[in-house]
This record gives structure tokens, C-alpha cells and sequence, in this order.
């Protein structure tokens, strides 16, 4: 069932820390040999890309638990809570733990 989240709109800041995360965690993903054939599809061996990361794992959580289908949609709380299904997930079958990156507000 999916909450329904009454919170505003997620920041520009929060935006940037999105696509960040996505970068690091297909780097920690590939450093620990989980390509996208490991944690996907079993015929062929894919790297993550940000791109992949976001398009094929997050959006998939999205789209799941929320019903929304652009990251533009979310809500700062809705963005952490993707955030933590994700990782929970990537935890208990991966061992994979990456903290949300925190971007300092530009000056």
C-alpha cells in the first residue's frame, strides 16, 4: 500500500545528493563484482552506470512503493524512503551499505 507523503518538494540540493548517490553506489556495486548480471541478469555481464543505477534500481523501488514515475515527482520524505528500501534490500542480499551523500549548499 502505498503512504501518502505531505512534505514539499524535493531541493535542488537534495537533487544533486540524488544523482551522487547514484554514482557511488554503481562504483561500490562494480568494486564488489555485483554488475548488473550478479544483481539482475544472469547471461551477461553489465557494469552500473549512474544512469543504470537510476533507470533499473531506483526507479523500480519508485515506481513500486510510490506509483510515481519521475524522481522529479518526489518529495524529500519520498526520497529518503526510496532510499531506504533500496538499501535495505542491497544490504541483506549484497552486504552493500552507502550512506546518502550529504552536498553542501553552493555559495
Amino acid at each position: 500500500m502505498t503512504k501518502d507523503f505531505h512534505s514539499k518538494q524535493r531541493t535542488s540540493q537534495q537533487n544533486r545528493a540524488l544523482h551522487k548517490f547514484f554514482a557511488l553506489l554503481a562504483e561500490t556495486l562494480n568494486l564488489a563484482g555485483l554488475d548488473m548480471r550478479v544483481v539482475l541478469k544472469p547471461e551477461i555481464e553489465i557494469p552500473w552506470t549512474p544512469d543504470r543505477i537510476k533507470s533499473v534500481l531506483w526507479k523500480s523501488v519508485q515506481e513500486a512503493y510510490l506509483g510515481k514515475e519521475h524522481t522529479a515527482e518526489l518529495s524529500t520524505a519520498e526520497v529518503n524512503k526510496v532510499y531506504e528500501i533500496l538499501m535495505r534490500h542491497l544490504g541483506e542480499k549484497f552486504g552493500i551499505e552507502l550512506p546518502f551523500p550529504h552536498i553542501p549548499d553552493e555559495d
